[in-house]
């Protein structure tokens, strides 16, 4: 088995945040981009303060059964003291146990770059464009959790 980037039928979400916004926007359209490609009809979009609040409104997502996959994207600027990196790993466990535990995929599109620099080159410059990826991976995915459980969407 192996998910196909066919999107028809299938209920994505987008949760993005709207901080360091320059370049979640271009995450954002870079994912809506993709699933636009792959014939996904009217994806959910959701926005959030921050990158914090992406894991709480990705579970509310779920538990409201109006997603079969979710596509987060996010931007969390490295500084000088540790809160960066303590809230990027948090959220990243967060969303890893989401989606163990509820079985819907949650493409991975939140940038954990040194400088703005680095997030502007991996949110469609020389870099491509990390919400494409993401809404990519969703859709495979959600895909291959279809055809694990027989062609239906059993969640």
């Amino acid at each position: 088995m192996q998910g196909r980037l066919l999107g028809q039928g299938k209920r994505i979400a987008i949760v993005v945040s709207r901080w360091n916004e320059y370049v979640t926007k271009q995450l954002l359209e870079g994912a809506l981009a993709q699933l636009d490609q792959f014939g996904v009809e009217e994806p959910l979009v959701v926005h959030v303060p921050g990158t914090w609040e992406l894991p709480a409104a990705a579970f509310e997502l779920i538990r409201s059964g109006r997603a079969d996959g979710i596509v987060a994207l996010g931007c969390v600027l490295q500084g000088a003291t540790p809160h960066a990196a303590m809230l990027a790993t948090d959220v990243s466990s967060a969303l890893m146990n989401l989606q163990n535990e509820h079985g819907v995929p949650i493409g991975w599109g939140v940038l954990t770059p040194e400088t703005q620099e680095q997030a502007i080159e991996r949110a469609g410059m020389k870099l491509g464009n990390k919400g494409r990826e993401a809404a990519s991976a969703c859709v495979e995915m959600v895909d291959l959790f279809e055809q694990i459980h027989g062609g239906v969407n059993s969640r």
